[in-house]
């Protein structure tokens, strides 16, 4: 879809205003209190990663590396590499998304809660939209429980579309393992979903009025993004998704790591903000 855009270069790495894209849903991660990260990539561009983003150490995270040889589904994730789940729950980004709202960390922490983490729950993030019939779409009973996800419905039974950021216990590995393949030949998120809810175990978090969401997947959605960053860092003079600052106030990193990032780049804006952060706190 963003071809010749992305002829010469993978989307994620394509820049957001004043950032490479990868850097949002990463910074959602380390929001979420994320330190441990497998970025799945194709063989062309897993290079492309790691030179930007490395083993993650400058930033207190441990960022590893996985290969999709073929695009055989967004669930193939959670089988690439079982030994990285473990037995733990595990966060899935698309690396198209965009959030922002004011207390994102209070909807993030919702979704890794003890009683949910203990009731082995799946937790999905919805997202109000005027044209839902585009995206996959989650409606509710009549006790608000999740009743059904469908995707891309003609006619939508709510107006809550599933975004690409997603929670599950260590369960979703057998799940997907059992899964067939779709008609497109892949193993599908939603299929996942679904199971889920047939579990009783699903979850939603609504991102409702004050927050942002965008799937970064066009060329018009990569403007609006760009335009929503620019306007917000100019106003406030605070940065959306910088990934150095989180992991600083997180205290992944100390002033002097800080300073040490903040020298790479040299006299230029996203350097000299660092470097403001670090003289302003502590």
């Amino acid at each position: 879809r963003l071809y010749p855009a992305t002829k010469p270069v993978v989307k994620q790495l394509l820049p957001i205003y004043d950032k490479p894209m990868v850097y949002y849903p990463l910074s959602v991660l380390m929001l979420a209190g994320v330190r441990e990260i497998l970025l799945i990539s194709t063989p062309t561009d897993i290079d492309r990663f790691k030179e930007l983003l490395g083993t993650g150490n400058e930033l207190g995270l441990s960022i590893e590396y996985q290969v999709q040889e073929q695009p055989r589904g967004i669930a193939e994730a959670f089988i690439l590499d079982t030994n990285f789940i473990g037995q733990q729950p595990v966060w899935l980004i698309l690396g198209d998304n965009f959030f922002y709202g004011h207390d994102i960390e209070k909807k993030l922490s919702s979704a890794c809660s003890a009683d949910r983490i203990e009731s082995h729950s799946a937790t999905i993030f919805g997202y109000p939209v005027s044209d839902p019939g585009r995206y996959g779409v989650v409606s509710f009973s009549n006790e608000n429980k999740v009743a059904e996800i469908e995707e891309k419905p003609e006619k939508p039974k709510s107006n809550i579309a599933v975004t690409g950021l997603y929670f599950y216990p260590a369960s979703v590995v057998d799940i997907v393992k059992s899964l067939k393949p779709s008609a497109r030949g892949e193993l599908e998120i939603t299929d996942v979903n679904r199971e889920y809810v047939k579990r009783n175990q699903l979850h939603v978090e609504i991102f409702g009025r004050g927050f942002a969401w965008l799937d970064a997947g066009t060329h018009d959605s990569m403007l609006e993004a760009s335009n929503f960053v620019q306007i917000v860092q100019k106003r406030q003079g605070l940065n959306i998704a910088c990934i150095e600052e989180i992991a600083y106030r997180k205290n992944y990193i100390d002033k002097a790591q800080l300073m040490k990032l903040a020298s790479l780049y040299g006299d230029q804006p996203y350097g000299n903000y660092l470097r403001s952060i670090a003289e302003k706190e502590k």
